[in-house]
């Protein structure tokens, strides 16, 4: 039986993100970036991988209040928007969010998290 390895294209290992991908956008980032230490991508990596975690579960309950089963691009703006940690997405998802949140539901999301 033949496992999964590195031809696969299944990471093996406690990042799922591309070390490699995340140094180079950090050497994008500007021009006074010259020198990138070997942990600096591992902590962005699980800094991505926790916000991803974060507003994943955030739309999910968006979705269950829907009574839906299938997470849609409407319920990751509506966790934005409801959400005040993700006020710097908001620009991002305003013209896409169809459903306006009313600032008691927006209470009612951070009572709930």
């Amino acid at each position: 039986m033949r496992q999964a390895g590195i031809y696969s294209g299944i990471r093996s290992g406690p990042h799922a993100l591309p070390l490699a991908r995340i140094k180079k956008i950090m050497k994008q980032s500007g021009d006074d970036v010259k020198m990138i230490s070997g942990e600096a991508p591992i902590v962005f990596a699980k800094a991505c991988e926790l916000f991803i975690k974060e507003l994943t579960q955030k739309s999910w309950n968006v979705t269950l209040q829907g009574k839906r089963r299938i997470l849609h691009k409407d319920d990751v703006a509506s966790a934005v928007v409801s959400t005040d940690v993700f006020d710097f997405l908001a620009s991002l998802v305003s013209g896409d969010c169809s459903v306006q949140v009313s600032p008691v539901e927006k209470e009612v999301a951070i009572l709930e998290s």
